[in-house]
């Protein structure tokens, strides 16, 4: 059995880009463990904790994570303004990277991972944050000699349909349409495309218990209300497959030799 080691940017990012695989692997009998890099918070950790951590450990124990663990940095925010740090913890792009691939490391050697997850060299949709989890997922994946490597992420085209979807429905959706058709990857670069229509459930409670989020006032708050609500076979239609870019089978940003579907 595997150990696989899934890092990301913030608490709910989890489910949304890996949801599905992690209860897949968690079920087959690999150890999955999640890493987030932030806390989600912008500002200093309340005196009675994270609460976006602790749903993030609700979350994972629905996906079927044996561990969560999180890097110390705080969230990086949205837009053109880097707001200064708060006083107990830096901001994850403002992180060297070096020391905060060498943390991860230390995670993946104690782990003895077999696989590596983490994002496109776009981020995803270019969050500052996702873009240093790739560059210190890399770091980090050489660091601690992690053989494999899958970068997160979704192919354009899917991308704008849904984008088309939300806005003919008319839910409040802040991102701008021309960006989200150049982000994440081509279809051409995807190397694992995987199945997850089986752990839908599980994928929509684990997204549900991002309580904060959904409830909340975020950019993606509107489509996350909608999500948690649709009947599960509807949910796996929309949020049943995840994709993956094998950086060591590419070739630059033309893709890979061959996509291989997972099943």
């Amino acid at each position: 059995m595997a150990t696989v080691v899934a890092f990301h940017a913030h608490p709910d990012d989890e489910v949304l880009l890996t949801g599905g695989t992690l209860a897949r692997a968690a079920a087959e009998g690999h150890r999955v463990v999640i890493v987030v890099a932030t806390d989600g918070l912008m500002g200093p950790v309340p005196a009675e904790g994270s609460g976006r951590m602790g749903e993030l450990r609700a979350s994972a124990a629905v996906l079927g994570a044996h561990r969560v663990e999180h890097l110390g940095y705080a969230c990086s925010g949205h837009g053109a303004i880097l707001y200064p740090d708060p006083p107990d913890r830096t901001r994850f792009v403002r992180a060297d990277t070096e020391e905060a691939a060498e943390r991860l490391a230390v995670l993946l050697r104690e782990e003895h991972a077999d696989v590596l997850f983490s994002y496109d060299a776009n981020g995803g949709y270019g969050h500052r944050d996702h873009v240093k989890v790739h560059e210190v997922g890399r770091r980090a994946a050489v660091l601690a000699g992690v053989g494999t490597v899958l970068e997160a992420t979704m192919p354009r085209d899917v991308v704008v349909r849904l984008v088309r979807l939300i806005r003919a429905l008319r839910i409040p959706f802040r991102y701008d349409d021309e960006a989200l058709g150049a982000a994440y990857s081509p279809a051409s670069a995807i190397t694992h495309r995987v199945n997850v229509r089986r752990f839908a459930r599980q994928k929509q409670a684990a997204l549900a218990a991002h309580r904060s989020e959904v409830n909340g006032r975020g950019r993606l708050a509107s489509v996350m209300r909608l999500l948690v609500r649709l009947p599960v076979p509807v949910f796996g239609l929309f949020l049943g497959r995840e994709w993956f870019v094998n950086p060591a089978t590419t070739r630059g940003p033309a893709g890979p030799h061959r996509p291989a579907d997972q099943g």
